[in-house]
């Protein structure tokens, strides 16, 4: 099967040209199989998602379809030609300085009055009653008559394709980082299929990411729903992807990746075809236990610690170098943690301030299981 080719467009530039993405489809030949979508490069820098919607699309081309797929590359085109010399800046919307990636709309409907004006459908229709409000909700908040700015914009057009499948990946990245993934904690199991390593287990509460954007209302939905005595599965499955380091792209990687998607969508009755999952050692925490580490000084900084392996209590963490106290005991600082962790990310820049955000970890870590 072969992927149609569309645009979608997200905005305007003063000068009038129109900020447009890519978008990729197959139609899927079993209208009962979950339907599919998946976007890459929200945050300007964050490219290697593309690398690995390309070679999904090659795999998929091969392969017996049977869910609706939607793949969109390239997803923040003001993002990503946001440049600064030879780096990507394109982590903040620079008209309102918020994340894009925490632009999308948290609905606020009010669920339990909802669900008692619509509690006679059966599950089927329940669900696309629901799916449609959701979208109308995108659809009215894009056509305020006061507007929304660029990031929403963005945003809320996204999450309303979004919104029209039951299964949603955000591909990212980290600065310097290896691969994690985040795993609302109704659908962990759903973790020991993709090629990711480690797995930081989010509660089922909206932050204002994509994933959670996508999965919440349902969530919050199927929470009324059994409250009231009915046994209804959470319908929508969504996951952030963070595929290594920012400013790269590596094929053979993004094909390793892509495996590991296409197992769960396997396993999920995407496609005809039985995808393995990789054989590999997968670790979890809860968001909870993942901390961040703040440069307790600034300076130019080693970092020591190896992303995605442990580093036990007392173990250097990173070096802080301060040519202006040469000759003191503070011209190299030892910075190390009073607890065993594994470091998933730091900062990209040797050059810190004091207070910079230097590196995330993961403690109390369990192991997923197959």
């Amino acid at each position: 099967m072969k992927f149609s080719q569309s645009s979608l467009t997200v905005g305007e530039l003063a000068t009038g040209q129109a900020l447009s993405v890519p978008v990729f489809h197959i139609a899927g030949k079993d209208s009962h199989a979950p339907k599919v979508f998946i976007q890459a490069n929200v945050h300007g820098a964050e490219v290697q998602g593309n690398a690995v919607i390309f070679q999904l699309m090659k795999q998929l081309e091969q392969m017996d379809v049977r869910g609706e797929v939607t793949l969109l590359p390239l997803a923040n085109p003001l993002g990503i030609n946001q440049k600064s010399g030879e780096f990507t800046l394109g982590r903040f919307d620079p008209i309102t300085g918020v994340n894009w990636n925490r632009e999308y709309l948290d609905h606020k409907t009010d669920i339990a009055s909802w669900y008692q004006q619509h509690r006679h459908l059966d599950d089927k229709a329940l669900i696309a009653a629901y799916r449609l409000q959701l979208i109308e909700s995108c659809n009215a908040h894009l056509n305020s008559e006061w507007g929304v700015t660029t990031g929403k914009r963005l945003a809320v057009t996204l999450q309303s394709l979004a919104h029209q499948a039951d299964i949603v990946i955000d591909l990212h990245t980290g600065p310097k980082s290896c691969k994690h993934m985040y795993c609302p904690e109704y659908d962990v199991a759903a973790a020991s299929l993709f090629s990711i390593p480690y797995t930081l287990v989010i509660p089922n509460d909206f932050g204002g990411a994509m994933d959670e954007a996508a999965f919440c209302p349902w969530w919050q939905l199927t929470e009324i729903a059994n409250s009231q005595g009915r046994r209804l599965k959470v319908p929508v499955a969504a996951f952030t992807l963070e595929l290594g380091s920012q400013e790269r792209i590596d094929m053979d990687d993004a094909l390793n990746d892509a495996k590991g998607i296409l197992a769960y969508l396997s396993q999920r009755g995407v496609v005809s075809e039985y995808v393995q999952a990789a054989e590999m050692a997968r670790y979890a925490c809860y968001l909870k236990d993942y901390k961040k580490f703040h440069a307790p000084i600034a300076g130019m900084v080693e970092y020591k610690a190896e992303l995605g392996h442990i580093l036990y209590s007392g173990e250097t963490l990173a070096n802080v170098l301060r040519l202006d106290r040469f000759g003191t005991h503070e011209e190299l600082t030892e910075l190390v943690l009073n607890q065993d962790c594994v470091p998933i990310l730091h900062f990209a820049s040797a050059s810190v301030y004091q207070g910079t955000e230097l590196y995330k970890v993961m403690t109390n870590l369990f192991k997923l299981n197959l």
